[in-house]
């Protein structure tokens, strides 16, 4: 019930009841509507500040779930990476050390894992948070790749290693001529004087000086892939293929014990000493070829030999004297 209202008129000396217009009572609900209004809206302002709506709570929930897990992954992705770099240098350094094979190349390591249109689904989307999911797509993808060329390198390892009784077979490893037959190290791998043209020039063999018809060894399995007379050069010359890069050659015999296409084992004999082609004495001139290239062949002098009598025949082949051929 609306309170009634009095004022004192001094005239009739007597209280008068107060009579409020029509636009006052508009002119007051008006003011009020507005001072509750402005009261709402502050208090509105007030709450919204201070506190989340469901929905923006909801989301701040989901981001931070979003950035937990993105991180767990992120450290999961580090590990996985030291763990696969551990491997590669594993296999780089130490398994294929010891089958002497070539590391595979960083190149093919570290290669892309596709072109421009590879995330071009995942980008039509339109998702939330389209960046960190790329990323962390293309951080996996990049480790998939690199896990595949691993598994690749170790399959070529796991056929090394079945193989790796004929590879010790095949490798080159004794003298050619036995040690009761050996004369002496004529000549060693390296800059020689020439016995004939008397200038220094690359001696790509060891010659090993015994008597004519001293028999002649293969030095490991494998395939004679020469059999050939000259007058000049070499003379009577064997080579055989071991197969993993490593060919034999044989100079300057006296006569064949082999032919084309054979194959021979180690320790078998494969021709006798002699002094053809260019030779100024009964010997044989040795090499070894590995992968295309002429190396030292005394390296390859382990088989057969002690610890002392490697390193005399070590010192012995790095004097520079006269070569035989």
């Amino acid at each position: 019930m609306a309170r009634i209202k009095y004022y004192y008129d001094t005239d009739s000396c007597k209280y008068e009841r107060v009579k409020v217009s029509t636009s006052d009572i508009f002119l007051n609900s008006l003011g009020f509507l507005f001072v509750a209004l402005l009261l709402a809206g502050l208090m509105v302002w007030l709450y919204t500040t201070n506190f989340d709506s469901f929905k923006e709570a909801q989301l701040k929930k989901e981001n931070e779930e979003l950035k937990y897990y993105n991180e767990l992954h992120e450290n999961e992705i580090t590990e996985i990476r030291e763990i696969l770099t551990s491997l590669e240098e594993r296999d780089d350094n130490i398994y294929r050390v010891i089958f002497g094979v070539d590391p595979v190349s960083s190149s093919i390591r570290k290669a892309g894992v596709g072109g421009s249109n590879r995330y071009k689904e995942l980008l039509e989307k339109g998702l939330s948070e389209e960046q960190l999911i790329l990323e962390t797509t293309k951080k996996i993808d990049v480790l998939k790749k690199q896990m595949y060329v691993q598994t690749k390198s170790y399959d070529d390892i796991v056929k090394l290693a079945k193989q790796k009784e004929k590879l010790w077979t095949s490798i080159p490893a004794i003298q050619p001529i036995e040690n009761q037959k050996l004369t002496r190290l004529a000549s060693g791998y390296g800059m020689r004087i020439h016995p004939i043209l008397h200038v220094m020039k690359m001696h790509d063999g060891v010659d090993l000086t015994a008597p004519t018809g001293t028999p002649i060894y293969a030095t490991g399995d494998g395939v004679v892939k020469k059999v050939e007379t000259r007058f000049g050069g070499y003379g009577k010359e064997v080579e055989i293929d071991h197969g993993f890069g490593y060919i034999t050659k044989y100079a300057h015999m006296k006569k064949f014990n082999v032919k084309i296409g054979q194959k021979v084992k180690r320790g078998e004999v494969i021709g006798y000493v002699g002094s053809t082609g260019r030779s100024t004495a009964p010997h044989l001139h040795y090499e070894v070829i590995y992968k295309g290239k002429k190396v030292n062949p005394v390296h390859y002098f382990f088989k057969d030999l002690t610890p002392e009598e490697y390193e005399q025949i070590l010192e012995l082949a790095s004097r520079e004297n006269q070569s035989l051929s």
